[in-house]
């Protein structure tokens, strides 16, 4: 049974790891919808998906979520991600790279988590 797009949004948040940080736009492009960027921002409201790491989810320029910022802000600091002047994440050094990181992304074999 084929995956929703809720349910690979949230397989690819549990796969960013700590110290690092991934783009709304970049968790669409990795489930295969590179245009849904809003959406993945979207699924990140669900109530069941509170237990996942939204805190390593970013927008582009690396500037924290809106509502969420200040805790956002101390809980990447307390994993090592350092940030500039205007409290944006440096993602030349801290964006999630799959290969890099040793994180398979077949989603096909990642587990549901919930």
């Amino acid at each position: 049974m084929e995956k929703t797009f809720n349910e690979k949004v949230y397989d690819t948040v549990a796969r960013i790891p700590a110290g690092r940080v991934a783009t709304f736009g970049q968790i669409a492009q990795i489930i295969g919808r590179p245009r849904m960027a809003r959406f993945v921002g979207y699924a990140s409201n669900n109530k069941n998906s509170w237990h996942l790491p939204w805190h390593r989810v970013v927008f582009k320029d690396g500037s924290l979520c809106c509502g969420m910022a200040t805790e956002q802000y101390r809980a990447l600091k307390s994993e090592g991600v350092k940030f500039d002047q205007d409290k944006r994440v440096i993602m030349s050094e801290y964006q999630w790279d799959p290969e890099r990181d040793g994180v398979p992304l077949d989603l096909k074999d990642l587990p549901l988590v919930f």
